[in-house]
């Protein structure tokens, strides 16, 4: 088992939602922090409201090859390793693939490529990126940890996110490759690739949603409500001190299944 205390964690998308809550739960452990996100105003909130001591901001494009080594780079010469590579900065950029009008039957709109573009640059691009640069470093430096993607319940296929789904989708099979790969260069007994995949999580933007869509979504959720970002925080804290979770992803959902609706 691993201990939190005085290890280091790289979140991308740390300036709120799941990554400041997982940059709550790391330094409540003892654990020092490098937040990154792509505004620097934002991520001064987030140093505030964490506290001073242990945490270390950067502002970070992750589409950006240049960025993502910089912030590899600013971990080690910060706190001197990486334990912990939770790339968790994404985005969502809705809507029907082919949406044909009622009456005509004839497609009125499609995605706009522009809106399928940056999902999978964010999404994708930016964490294979984020987790190249920073497994680099943890080779070069000798350190030992964890890399803790992040996956949806949308992984699974959801209607209107055919961009989203994809890059989602992909965090599913990542650990698998990466830890085939560690596995044959022998590193795998010290850096370890999981994911984790929350359902509907009760971020500030999706309970600042309408209150009839809000209760539509948790009418569907077993447990009924929303998934607290701090549970999906402590899971992938487990997931960290927790060796032999390696090379799958795990669910945190609240028992929700997706209809043939998606």
């Amino acid at each position: 088992m691993l201990d939190i205390k005085d290890s280091v964690a790289v979140i991308t998308g740390g300036s709120g939602g799941i990554g400041k809550a997982l940059a709550r739960a790391w330094m409540d452990n003892g654990g020092k922090v490098v937040i990154a996100d792509l505004f620097q105003e934002e991520l001064e909130k987030a140093k505030e409201e964490l506290g001073p001591s242990g945490v270390r901001s950067m502002a970070c494009d992750v589409t950006k090859e240049e960025d993502c080594a910089a912030l590899a780079s600013f971990a080690v010469e910060n706190f001197g390793k990486i334990n912990m590579v939770a790339p968790f900065a994404g985005i969502i950029k809705d809507g029907l693939m082919l949406s044909p009008d009622r009456e005509t039957g004839k497609i009125k709109r499609k995605m706009a490529l522009d809106d399928f573009r940056k999902v999978i640059d964010i999404n994708l691009t930016g964490v294979f990126l984020t987790v190249r640069e920073c497994v680099e470093q943890m080779v070069n430096h000798d350190c030992r940890g964890l890399v803790c993607l992040v996956s949806s319940t949308g992984s699974l296929g959801t209607a209107g996110q055919v961009n989203y789904s994809s890059t989602k989708a992909a965090m599913n099979v990542i650990p698998k490759v990466l830890t085939a790969e560690f596995f044959r260069k022998g590193l795998s007994d010290r850096i370890r690739c999981s994911a984790i995949a929350p359902g509907y999580v009760g971020t500030p933007m999706v309970k600042g949603m309408n209150r009839k869509a809000l209760d539509q979504i948790t009418s569907r959720v077993p447990i009924g409500r929303l998934i607290e970002p701090e549970e999906v925080a402590s899971l992938a804290c487990e997931m960290y001190r927790n060796e032999a979770m390696a090379g799958d992803t795990f669910f945190i959902h609240g028992g929700l299944r997706l209809g043939s609706e998606g």
